[in-house]
Order: C-alpha cells, then sequence, then structure tokens
C-alpha cells in the first residue's frame, strides 16, 4: 500500500498514485481528493522507500507506522503533531522507534511522519504490512 502513497516535494500532504504516463504521473490528493499531474522535474518520492536513520540501521517507515499503530490501537494519534513542542515529538517517537538517531532525525521530520500517519489513518489506509505488498507483488509476476 505505501508503494502507491507518495510525497510530492512543494505539495502539502500526500498523494495517491493513479496513473503513470509517458513524463508524468496522475495523483490524487489524500487531503482534498483532487487528481493533477506531477511532472519527472518534481522530486516524487514513494513512502515505501522512506526509511528512518537508527544507531544500528535504518528502519522502513512501514515498520515505524506499524509500531504507531500499535501503540494507538489502529486510531490516530492523540495529539495535534503540528502543535507539539520538539521536546514531546522526540519523547513521543522514542515510545514507537527507542533507538532512532537524535542526530539525524529532526523534529520537522517526525511532525511529517506523524501527520503522514494521521492521514492514512484517516483515509482508511492503515495496512503498512510489507509481506501483503510482496505477496501481491509476487501474484502480479505470475499473471
Amino acid at each position: 500500500m505505501l508503494k502507491e502513497i507518495l510525497s510530492v516535494s512543494g505539495k502539502s500532504g500526500l498523494f495517491k498514485l493513479i496513473s503513470q504516463g509517458k513524463n508524468m504521473f496522475i495523483v490524487e490528493s489524500l487531503l482534498d481528493h483532487k487528481r493533477l499531474p506531477v511532472y519527472m522535474r518534481d522530486k516524487v518520492v514513494s513512502l515505501k522507500d522512506v526509511a528512518i536513520y537508527t544507531d544500528a540501521e535504518e528502519v522502513p517507515l512501514s515498520t515505524v507506522f506499524n509500531n504507531i499503530k500499535e501503540k494507538e490501537q489502529g486510531q490516530a494519534i492523540a495529539f495535534n503533531p503540528s502543535d507539539a513542542q520538539p521536546e514531546e515529538l522526540r519523547a513521543y517517537f522514542e515510545s514507537v522507534l527507542p533507538n532512532f538517531d537524535k542526530e539525524r532525525v529532526y523534529p520537522t521530520d517526525i511532525k511529517k511522519m506523524l501527520n503522514w500517519y494521521n492521514l492514512l489513518v484517516k483515509e482508511g489506509l492503515a495496512d503498512f504490512s510489507e509481506k501483503e505488498e510482496e505477496n501481491k507483488e509476487e501474484e502480479n509476476k505470475d499473471l
């Protein structure tokens, strides 16, 4: 599921990939559900490709989202990450990923991830398991 969810530099929120053309993507905003083109010159990142620095290795964003989902029992985060102080953000993030690299993961990064999580839960896109995605990819290869 995270493979089809995109972050586009310069645009707020997240986008769901609808279609792909020769030089662009057609995406739908998860905020207002409007469709728009995103061109190859725009910096586009799939959430599947995002990883978080830790003291040992990088941890996929899906693992972090699953940890948050478990902590929040599948609900949105109880506080508004946009209004939280940096110390609050770091404390919360440490409760879901205790060994994150405190020097390379900034409060703005944490705020963005927590807002993304809330948006995905609100939109009913809270299945963050990687195994199901791998199974779907295997099924598509067989076709």
